[in-house]
């Protein structure tokens, strides 16, 4: 991730009015605890067998510092996670977790204020047993991800920043967010009521 970008700094909704609906994760996947800080970094991507956690577990060893752990679980019958391995990954830098699947000790990760995104909770934990991959594409989300593409996440939504468009896609967001903040409410209705009028016009609308 270029050093001089703070991908947090901005909504998922603003990057998604850059982006498109391509790039964003459907809303399955949520937040697992409230208020949670907006999470954003270079995606460490995992792909899991069903039932099986073992490649989230070795992830945790192998992604670095700012790193967000994106997993495409194989079903939301086990957990990918529990306490242990989010306080584990928690200590290693780890930024956060955006899992297609469920985790468990939910409690403790809110206690720990670590910040996952998943598809709800099961206490039943996974095995491992079975080889997936590491720092593959994976589909997490409905959204294609691959290693080192930007992941930003809040309660607002999930979106993907292909690694090759961050610097352009951060540049156009930052755009629009200071050509918003720069316009007060009242210019903001007086353009949209003269928009709404127009289209409603144009499509042949009549009161």
């Amino acid at each position: 991730m270029t050093a001089s970008l703070n991908f947090a700094a901005f909504s998922p909704t603003t990057y998604a009015d850059v982006l498109g609906r391509s790039q964003v994760m459907n809303l399955g996947i949520r937040e697992m605890w409230p208020g949670m800080p907006r999470l954003a970094g270079p995606a460490f991507t995992v792909q899991c067998p069903p039932g099986d956690n073992l490649m989230l577990h070795a992830a945790i060893y192998r992604a670095v510092p700012g790193d967000v752990i994106v997993v495409q679980a194989g079903d939301v019958d086990y957990a990918l996670s529990g306490g242990n391995v989010c306080a584990i990954s928690q200590q290693r830098g780890i930024a956060g977790f955006v899992a297609d699947g469920v985790i468990r000790d939910v409690a403790e990760v809110r206690e720990a204020q670590f910040p996952v995104f998943a598809r709800g909770v099961v206490p039943v934990p996974g095995k491992k047993q079975a080889l997936g991959t590491l720092n593959q594409p994976i589909i997490c989300g409905g959204v294609s991800v691959s290693p080192r593409d930007i992941v930003v996440a809040d309660e607002e939504g999930i979106v993907v920043i292909p690694a090759a468009q961050q610097q352009t896609v951060w540049e156009q967001a930052k755009q629009k967010s200071d050509r918003e903040a720069s316009q007060t409410l009242i210019e903001w209705e007086a353009n949209h009521h003269a928009k709404i009028d127009g289209i409603l016009q144009d499509l042949g609308f009549q009161e």
